[in-house]
This record gives C-alpha cells, sequence and structure tokens, in this order.
C-alpha cells in the first residue's frame, strides 16, 4: 500500500494580523500539526533543515524527539539532513535517540539540500561540496550496517572497530536518499541499495520517470533488491479547486520570489503558478484533484510514498490544519481507492 506522508520546513508563519510569528511560536506550532496528523493516521512526518531566517527548523531531530513523545503512530524523520555539512555519527546518535523514543518510528533522509547556507555556518569548503557528501555517506552507511565499524577516508580520522550508541531498537534506521534529479545521484542511491526521494517541485511528475527506471536498472546490474521510491512534492488541499488556488497563491507566490530573487528567478506570474497546479508539481486543489494527481504520480513512477509539502511561506496555521485534515480524512482514502482500482 502506498504510503502518504506530510512535509514541512517549518515555513516562518503570520498571527491574524499578518506580523510574522517568532520562530520559537512556530516550532510550537509545528508540534501542534504533527499531533493532528498523527491523531487523523497520516503514516510519516518529515521536516526540513534549514538555516536562514524564513524557516524556523535547523535541528530537525530535536524537534522530532519532542514531537516522538507527543505521538504514537505516525512515522517521523527528516526532509532532508544535509549530511555533506554534518558528522554523520552525530547524525545517526541523534537519530537513534529519536527511535528510541518514539518507539522505533525514527527515518532519516539524507541529502546535499537546495541550499548552502550550511557550509560556511560549520565551516565547510564549498569545493569540496561533492566529495563531503560522497564521503559522509560512505561512513553513515557503515554507522548503519556495522556494529563494530571501520572505515577510512580522506576528509577525517578512521574508525577501527569502534562502536556508537545508542542503538536504534530495530537493529538500523530507514534511510532514504534524496534526490533531486541527478544521474550520478540516482546510481548513488542503488550502489549504498538505499530507498530514493525524489525531490519533485517543478515541471511535469513523469519527468522523473527515467530517474526511475535508472534507478531500477542499476539495482538489477548490482544484482541487488530494488528498494522503495518515494516523491516529496509541495501543495494544498482546500475545499474545492478554486478555493485552494486563492488561498495558496499570495503566500507560494511570496516564498517562490524571496527564494528565486536570490537565485536569479524572475518573480513567478499567475499564470505560471496555473500551468503548474494543472500540468507541473504542484498538489493544489480540492480532495479530488489532489488524489487523482497523486495516484497518477505514483502509478507512473511506481512509488511506495508520496509526502505532501504542505507548509508555504505564510500560509496560517489555521489553514495548514485544515489542510492537514482534508488530506487525511479525504485524501488519503481516494488515493488508496483509486491505486486499487489499477
Amino acid at each position: 500500500m502506498l504510503e502518504l506522508g506530510l512535509d514541512t520546513f517549518g515555513d516562518v508563519t503570520r498571527d491574524a494580523q499578518g506580523a510574522e510569528l517568532p520562530q520559537a511560536q512556530v516550532l510550537r506550532n509545528l508540534v501542534e500539526q504533527a499531533i493532528v496528523a498523527d491523531e487523523l493516521g497520516v503514516d510519516f512526518l518529515g521536516v526540513g533543515e534549514h538555516h536562514r531566517a524564513d524557516f524556523a527548523v535547523s535541528a530537525p531531530e530535536v524537534l522530532l524527539a519532542g514531537v516522538a513523545t507527543r505521538t504514537k503512530r505516525i512515522r517521523l524523520g527528516s526532509a532532508v539532513t544535509v549530511l555533506s555539512s554534518d558528522d554523520p555519527i552525530r547524525v545517526y546518535q541523534r537519530f537513534s535517540t529519536v527511535d528510541a523514543l518514539s518507539n522505533g518510528r525514527a527515518e532519516v533522509i539524507v541529502g546535499r539540500g537546495s541550499f548552502t547556507e550550511s557550509f560556511p555556518l560549520f565551516g565547510y569548503d564549498l569545493s569540496l561540496y561533492e566529495e563531503l557528501f560522497e564521503q559522509k555517506l560512505d561512513l553513515f552507511v557503515a554507522l548503519l550496517r556495522q556494529d563494530k565499524v571501520n572505515w577510512s577516508g580522506r576528509l577525517r580520522p578512521p574508525l577501527v572497530d569502534q562502536r556508537v550508541f545508542p542503538r536504534p531498537q530495530s537493529g538500523t534506521i530507514k534511510t532514504w536518499i534524496g534526490v533531486g534529479g541527478s544521474p550520478e545521484s540516482v546510481v548513488r542511491a542503488a550502489r549504498y541499495n538505499l530507498p530514493m526521494m525524489l525531490a519533485i517541485i517543478g515541471g511535469e511528475p513523469m519527468r522523473f520517470a527515467p530517474y526511475a527506471d535508472l534507478y531500477r536498472r542499476a539495482c538489477a546490474q548490482l544484482q541487488v533488491p530494488t528498494p522503495e521510491i518515494g516523491v516529496h512534492s509541495p501543495g494544498y488541499v482546500a475545499s474545492s479547486d478554486a478555493a485552494a488556488r486563492e488561498e495558496f497563491w499570495p503566500d507560494y507566490k511570496a516564498m517562490r520570489d524571496r527564494i528565486g530573487a536570490e537565485r536569479g528567478w524572475g518573480p513567478m506570474t499567475r499564470g505560471e503558478f496555473d500551468r503548474e497546479v494543472e500540468l507541473g508539481s504542484l498538489y493544489v486543489g480540492s480532495p479530488e484533484t489532489v488524489a487523482q494527481k497523486i495516484a497518477a504520480t505514483a502509478r507512473g513512477l511506481g512509488l511506495s510514498r508520496f509526502d505532501l509539502k504542505y507548509s508555504a511561506g505564510g500560509l496560517s496555521q489555521a489553514r495548514m490544519l485544515a489542510c492537514i485534515e482534508l488530506y487525511a480524512r479525504a485524501v488519503m482514502p481516494r488515493v488508496r481507492e483509486l491505486l486499487a482500482r489499477g
């Protein structure tokens, strides 16, 4: 059965008067969102890592540890952990702690991230962008798969028969590799035989079909089982298609234009937004519209999980909670009904 999850970056939101909320309140609100998602039966909650003024979550594992003690069944993970600028041993220990507090519900999605502010913040050289991720991923996989770790690399001292604590209660932590769309990243996920999470944040979803096919072919050539494939995409659910677009558009545009200005993109027009909703990777609309689109993506790419990134800029707490409720009560059962029909 397709797992259906939710992702958030802890976007800094506004109060009823339009003023930005303190980041501390945003974090407390995110815990409330997680509790509601858990109570309504959502399968997974992913929390992204950023180190910017417009996102409140810089330490996903700390937040997830708090959520773990307030929830019962929802799986908890990152979306993503920027492994290149972190210590793989500490990441492993922190997620093992979340795993203990949640009774085995922890996951981690490791990646390089779409922002680079963590590199200068933690003293890493951006010229080593690729090498840092490759070596730190190699060490993290060794931690997952070896009780006594023996590992060596160029960028840190080796480990010899080193044990790392605490151990996850199931013996390991489910780990995905986040992939933004490069063939090299797809093959890397196959080489480590880890599930692949495709971050599809724009354009027609089926343009990623060659990456899903490459992943399966690479696993076959390596003679290893093909792990799961997931997709992370932005979206929003409201009572009708028109309501969803009108409620989501102002905050999505503000976020997109703010980030776009840093990257040399022009401001987003309403026409671009509507085309992305209709043909691209914005899952915005009524429960039926969003469910139909998720089901089509799941069929086309052969997914095991779909995660809707429901937060967007200043989108209010009330609207996010309403979106979560519609997603859980209406979208999730409808997606599974559609997929069961074949």
